[in-house]
């Protein structure tokens, strides 16, 4: 039976096993969402086509299966723009489809024209202008395989209308194979040795686990290393769950905003192994200062993080689980051996108030253990991975390399429609959650428990942070001097409200928003003198390798 371009689009989904697609309709996908109408997939509607985006990559990232979200031509298609380019940063497997004008209208200048292949070319592993209806299924097919294959990324599919109209026989694709697509799954052998080799000398290893290890799905094959080995672990931000925050071998987070005691352990281990990680600039700080006495082994799936931020010594190209397995395999119970440094945790002392730290400890002690926290960008999402431990993998879910603001509620909606039994919690600031609010409107409308806490310091903090630190404390364009009354906007979207007036109610506001099973909103207001720190003890050394504010 002949059908159109969208209802093959549709059945292409269908069978990849798409289950829900984040959504918002216009004139070029009219089709689209008309084949949607009789699909089993689940369309979301949301408000914004940016928090479309932002809520495929929640759901990709609590589920560790590929998001999709979809939205017309032109301004639609912009809309996507930085929601893909947060997913390509962090390594997030999305398939974006965008409806565009008619092929003979291309290039014209035609009414919500943009030639989005072109403009999301950088920021996605690989962007499809579909020219043949013949072609849809197979396009399908290769999209999905390229955003979950090898390092995971967003991949974009534009579809002119003329081809969501165009009449053709269903025939799904069997089988992908891209001949100049093939990423390389297992490490070199020689090279696997020589990282073992190295690992049985070292006196004091050192292993971090990047957002790689939670791709892989490698977490179990990283704790029997530790075992074997006996090495103490750091993380990254994006790696941070990956390995139980509360084992007694996890120093914390590294870099420019981490723990005293990861940052030292770095700095002084001979044997640096990295795993699943970019080197990226707030890890690292200055390279040629970075792990200076290591042998530094990276494990990556992505050759072209090789050698790109920090020289290495032994690099290894493959899929992160396959390679530890086989280092496990080769490595004996006897590999462990006194170590000769230890460095104990540096805990800082939190007081007892209306501060964010003492909020995120309070929330730990009454949270389930499988809670899920979406963050913004900002203070609070530095308090976060600081005073906050993860000890299971996908349950922090925040924008690392791109530092979206805008990014914490709509990333939640996604998670929490991934894992619908699971509690998902909201940790955003006033001028972040202005960003991501048009999408209370679908959580209100979906009837979802979402938590959302805000911490209110009228100001954008990290923006003035740094402006007291390397502006003289000039402030310019961070002030919101309009005090907004968020209860009301509890109202307005039918969810619960909280405004927390002192320390005390701190316990009793979160233990009722936790168990109350609706869509709740928690302001609680701070200090704008309140300042995030480095996690680092003065006169160490740290501050040569990093420029901490301040």
């Amino acid at each position: 039976m002949h059908i159109n371009g969208a209802q093959i689009l549709v059945k292409a989904l269908e069978d990849q096993g798409v289950e829900i697609i984040f959504g918002y309709p216009g004139g070029a996908v009219l089709e689209i969402f008309d084949a949607l109408r009789e699909s089993s997939i689940c369309q979301i509607l949301v408000r914004h086509e940016q928090g479309g985006a932002h809520a495929a990559s929640g759901y990709a990232r609590a589920l560790g299966k590929t998001g999709v979200c979809v939205a017309t031509s032109g301004p639609g298609a912009t809309n996507l723009v930085t929601g893909i380019a947060t997913a390509y940063m962090d390594s997030v497997p999305l398939v974006v489809i965008t409806g565009q004008v008619p092929k003979a209208m291309v290039g014209t200048d035609a009414f919500q024209e943009v030639d989005i292949t072109g403009i999301a070319s950088p920021i996605t592993k690989y962007s499809y202008l579909v020219q043949d209806v013949k072609d849809l299924s197979r396009i399908v097919a290769e999209a999905f395989y390229i955003a979950e294959s090898g390092r995971p990324g967003p991949v974009l599919i534009d579809i002119p209308r003329d081809v969501s109209l165009a009449m053709e026989y269903y025939k799904p694709c069997e089988k992908v194979d891209i001949r100049s697509y093939k990423p390389n799954l297992k490490g070199h052998p020689t090279m696997i040795k020589n990282a073992i080799r190295l690992l049985s000398e070292a006196d004091s290893p050192v292993i971090c686990t990047g957002g790689g290890v939670i791709n892989a799905g490698a977490s179990l094959e990283v704790k029997k290393l530790v075992e074997i080995t006996g090495a103490k672990v750091v993380s990254t931000l994006m790696g941070l769950g990956s390995f139980p925050g509360n084992d007694p071998a996890f120093l914390g987070m590294l870099g420019t905003y981490g723990n005293h005691a990861a940052n030292m352990a770095v700095q002084n281990c001979d044997y640096f192994l990295a795993l699943g990680m970019r080197f990226d600039d707030r890890v690292v700080g200055n390279p040629e200062k970075f792990a200076p006495k290591a042998k530094i082994i990276h494990i990556d799936i992505d050759p072209a993080e090789i050698c790109k931020n920090v020289s290495v010594d032994v690099p290894i190209v493959g899929d992160l689980k396959n390679i530890l397995k086989e280092m496990i395999q080769h490595l004996s119970e006897g590999t462990s051996k006194p170590r000769s440094i230890n460095y104990p945790h540096h805990n800082v002392k939190i007081e007892e108030g209306l501060n964010v730290p003492w909020v995120l400890r309070s929330l730990k002690r009454l949270a389930p253990q499988d809670l899920i926290i979406t963050t913004d960008v900002g203070q609070h999402q530095m308090w976060t991975v600081q005073h906050y431990p993860f000890n299971r993998p996908r349950t922090l879910i925040s924008s690392g390399g791109l530092g979206t603001m805008g990014y914490g509620i709509p990333a939640a909606l996604g998670a929490q429609l991934a894992q619908p039994d699971k509690t998902v919690v909201v940790i955003t600031g006033d001028g972040s959650f202005q960003m991501g609010m048009p999408e209370l409107g679908t959580i209100a409308e979906l009837d979802l428990p979402i938590k959302i806490i805000i911490f209110n310091n009228q100001v954008l903090g990290m923006v003035r942070q740094l402006q007291h630190h390397y502006c003289g404390k000039r402030y310019a364009g961070v002030n919101f001097k309009k005090t907004l009354d968020f209860m009301y906007l509890a109202k307005a979207y039918g969810a619960e409200g909280f405004r927390i007036e002192n320390a005390q109610e701190v316990p009793e506001v979160l233990k009722e928003a936790l168990g109350n099973n609706k869509f709740t909103i928690i302001e609680c207001p701070i200090n704008p003198e309140d300042l995030v720190s480095p996690i680092v003890l003065a006169g160490d050394g740290l501050e040569k390798m990093f420029i901490f504010p301040g």
